[in-house]
């Protein structure tokens, strides 16, 4: 039983890491030299953590080869109330730029994303719905898992009750 609740609670660590797809915002839009898609996963926090996350990537003749010397910005504007966020995103090795805000309300923002580099620079702008995360809370995880780990344990108890009383009457005989 011990071991079936230590496992309910490793997973339920394990469910907060993890969250909904990203979805595009921009895509293949041209901008300036640069043709660029955007995409989103808007969640809202309450503990000041960077829960808006954001990744650019350069499609077709975009940035082509040099999408290195790109430097990415990422601002969020509150379209109402909230003071404007932004972030440098940083390149990762698939060649996309990725950059985290904080969105510090549930609501509409304006997303500014400008690209920099040798070729020129570009801006593209779109507006998300950024809302809290719907998934339940760790405890409540493990509240939901409690009875299948009872009823488990029950079924286990019931298996060897079963066994030890055949067991009896094979011997008996």
């Amino acid at each position: 039983m011990a071991l079936a609740a230590a496992i309910c609670l490793a997973l339920a660590d394990g469910a907060v890491a993890h969250d909904g797809p990203p979805y595009p915002i921009v895509s293949d839009r041209r901008a300036g030299p640069y043709v660029m898609s955007v995409w989103t996963d808007p969640d809202t926090t309450d503990d000041r953590s960077p829960g808006g996350q954001f990744w650019v990537t350069f499609t077709g003749d975009g940035a082509g080869g040099q999408s290195r010397d790109v430097h990415v910005t990422i601002t969020a504007t509150p379209l109402r109330g909230g003071s404007e966020q932004s972030v440098e995103a940083a390149a990762n090795s698939t060649g996309s730029y990725f950059g985290a805000l904080v969105l510090d309300h549930e609501g509409r923002f304006r997303i500014d994303v400008r690209a920099r580099g040798s070729q020129g620079d570009g801006d593209v702008s779109a507006e998300v719905d950024a809302t809290y995360d719907l998934r339940p809370a760790p405890f409540v995880v493990v509240l939901y898992a409690v009875p299948f780990a009872l009823v488990g344990a029950l079924w286990v108890k019931l298996l060897l009750r079963r066994r030890d009383r055949n067991t009896r009457l094979h011997d008996a005989d």
